[in-house]
């Protein structure tokens, strides 16, 4: 590999493992994940920061690679069992706080994948903010990616 080359990989890997930020909000460590290849759903996790002196509210995702995009969280249906349901009027974002979507916890529910989410891959995502207005994020695909021990919540504010 030329040394020019080596460079410009080098370069790119910076970019892409830079966080995405629009406005007074940060977008860190996302990825996306179907159980199989055959899915027709799968979902989008990431750590949403404000870095804003103003609250704000996460309303609303697209993305091509769903017919249907939802925010969702799991809740308990007091028999032990959890059960996965939209998140009516979005997510709250107090300024200067961060909001872990987890596995387990919320997430950007994608229902009606268009195609496979292959490992790997990236899909974009707009992410639609009460204050801060629309987001794009890049999200690599990462089927192999399991939970962190003890991150059952996936609420951090």
């Amino acid at each position: 590999m030329s040394r020019k080359t080596t460079i410009a990989a080098a370069l790119s890997a910076c970019i892409f493992a830079l966080p995405a930020f629009a406005a007074d909000i940060m977008i860190m460590d996302p990825y996306a994940r179907a159980a199989s290849p055959s899915a027709k759903a799968g979902a989008a996790f990431m750590m949403i920061h404000n870095t804003g002196s103003t609250d704000d509210r996460l309303i609303a995702a697209r993305t091509d690679a769903a017919k249907r995009v939802e925010l969702h969280t799991h809740v308990e249906s007091g028999d032990g069992v959890f059960k996965m349901m939209e998140i009516e009027g979005g997510i709250d974002l107090p300024a200067g706080a961060t909001h872990h979507m987890a596995r387990g916890g919320d997430h950007v529910m994608l229902m009606g994948l268009t195609g496979p989410l292959n490992q790997d891959a990236e899909i974009e995502v707009t992410l639609v903010f009460e204050e801060a207005g629309e987001v794009v994020v890049s999200i690599p695909v990462d089927n192999a990616r399991k939970p962190k021990h003890g991150d059952h919540s996936g609420h951090s504010n």
